[in-house]
């Protein structure tokens, strides 16, 4: 690295994709935070049931991916929020992060429990949750490609 470079920020990804429509909105997440345009962030994507507490400690920012399942997160989602909240609760207060949902319904559970845990983690949503609600929509994808964009920005930009 040059004498006066900015070390990379890290954004995470961890996002459940458990069939080829949610692998596509993982997909647009991570194609939004690479754009080109942004520099000088570093963007990595863990399943849910492979990331831990080293890799929310490593991450200037996460983006959070679940599916709608009987009006709650994922298991995977609830897996990953199972282990690293006693570790990194006292060491990751102020984390920026940013949620998406894919509900087949409204996603009024999901959003819930997922920002009950993160609100005792005492992490920082920068955005309203993006939920994609109802039947499948192409537009899901430019939406969740947008919102990996405003993560990698944000980061770049001092912003969060």
């Amino acid at each position: 690295m040059p004498k006066n470079a900015m070390p990379e920020k890290q954004l995470l990804v961890v996002a459940h994709a458990p069939s080829a429509n949610t692998l596509r909105l993982a997909e647009a997440v991570l194609r939004g935070a690479r754009s080109p345009d942004i520099d000088g962030v570093a963007v990595r994507h863990v399943p849910p049931l492979e990331a831990g507490p080293a890799d929310v400690l490593g991450a200037d920012a996460l983006v959070l991916g679940t599916t709608e399942n009987l009006g709650y997160m994922s298991g995977a989602l609830k897996d990953f929020f199972d282990r690293i909240y006693y570790p990194c609760l006292d060491r990751a207060q102020g984390l920026p992060y940013a949620l998406y949902i894919r509900a087949g319904h409204d996603g009024t559970g999901t959003r819930r429990a997922v920002e009950t845990i993160v609100t005792g983690l005492r992490w920082r949503a920068v955005r309203e949750p993006l939920i994609c609600r109802g039947e499948w929509q192409e537009t899901f994808l430019g939406d969740c490609e947008e919102l990996g964009m405003l993560m990698a920005a944000g980061l770049e930009a001092g912003v969060f």
